[in-house]
């Protein structure tokens, strides 16, 4: 299948720019954080160990900084269809604020800030940056993730 030689036009652009998700909720479960840190080998018992973590910094078990990466994501519908058949991740910044520890309320909302549109070696190829945000039950901002994704 190729792609087009021009797809995306000022008015797209604008139209996709802001656009946001419907919100997403999931509750941090202590087993959930367990297996987690587990899962990618970090033994620091902050993530691992209730009684050791209580006397640590953060007041008790906290998830690794990563977790938020495992959590179901949010679905973001653009007013126009990308018809490309390829779809590349094209990297992620993370910022954390406050720690994630078992029982929060995490809400994740995400939001289009930026579509461009290149020429590469494989065709045309939109651009499209979206920043989530990941708050707490208490309307805190836990992180954001500035996301890159590729359409070609």
């Amino acid at each position: 299948m190729s792609t087009p030689a021009n797809f995306l036009t000022e008015e797209m652009r604008q139209q996709a720019i802001g656009v946001e998700s419907p919100p997403v909720t999931f509750e941090v479960e202590k087993g959930h954080i367990l297996r987690f840190a587990e899962a990618i080998g970090d033994p620091n018992p902050q993530y691992t160990d209730e009684a050791e973590a209580r006397r640590g910094r953060n007041g008790g078990l906290v998830a690794p900084p990563t977790f938020l990466r495992s959590v179901r994501g949010v679905n973001l519908e653009l007013p126009f269809e990308l018809s490309f058949s390829r779809r590349l991740d094209g990297g992620s910044d993370w910022e954390y604020f406050h720690p994630v520890r078992p029982g929060d309320r995490i809400t994740a909302v995400a939001r289009v800030a930026e579509m461009t549109e290149r020429s590469g070696r494989l065709g045309t190829m939109v651009f499209m940056t979206t920043i989530t945000t990941y708050s707490n039950q208490f309307e805190e901002v836990v992180a954001t993730q500035t996301n890159t994704l590729i359409a070609y």
